[in-house]
């Protein structure tokens, strides 16, 4: 039996393609059970036009609202810090593609951070920064021996270092999402998964 935390549970909020991958790698990882910082989930629709209201899954799908599907994650702090949510968030998708994940395109699964306080932000754009530099930076060339006439070498370049697009905006309206979209993936473990919801570092 876990002993009950004094501290006051926080709020995180990401985007990263469709909602029902993303809640199911967080929850996998960090599973309330096992007492490992998160507490409870929620997906929903996010960072769409204000003027519409509890939009639904079609109408957001349409990409006639700007909603983002987005995963609402209630942490304790001191238990998992907001640092390792948001450097977990980006192992978990691939943040430099605009407006799509895999084979999902559409602005509803753009990849965002929505923050809950000008700390948040902060960290948000520092961890940003550090995953940029470390993952997405060319290292500089490499020259290989290989000999290929009428060439005595080959110049080979690193891999094409790509630029992250997170869009990282303070949060605002959020509608939850349909009851059958709530923890689908353990619902359906067959289900659809976008295949870039994994770890990749």
């Amino acid at each position: 039996m876990f002993a009950a935390s004094t501290v006051k549970p926080e709020t995180a909020t990401f985007a990263a393609g469709c909602f029902w991958g993303v809640e199911h790698i967080f929850l996998k990882h960090y599973p309330p059970s096992q007492n490992k910082g998160i507490l409870s989930t929620k997906v929903g629709y996010t960072g769409g036009n204000p003027i519409v209201t509890n939009p639904s899954y079609r109408l957001v799908c349409g990409g006639a609202t700007d909603h983002a599907e987005a995963v609402k994650i209630e942490f304790d702090p001191s238990i998992v810090s907001y640092d390792e949510l948001v450097e977990f968030f980006y192992r978990t998708h691939d943040p430099t593609t605009v407006n799509r994940q895999g084979a999902d395109t559409g602005t509803q699964y753009r990849s965002a951070i929505f923050t809950h306080s000008d700390e948040q932000a902060a960290v948000a754009k520092r961890v940003t920064e550090e995953v940029q530099a470390k993952h997405f930076t060319p290292k500089g060339f490499y020259l290989h021996s290989w000999f290929i006439l009428p060439r005595p070498y080959l110049l080979h370049l690193s891999p094409a270092g790509k630029k992250i697009v997170t869009e990282i905006v303070p949060a605002g309206q959020w509608w939850d999402a349909e009851d059958y979209h709530q923890l689908y993936l353990f619902k359906n473990p067959d289900g659809y998964q976008c295949p870039t919801h994994r770890l990749h570092w």
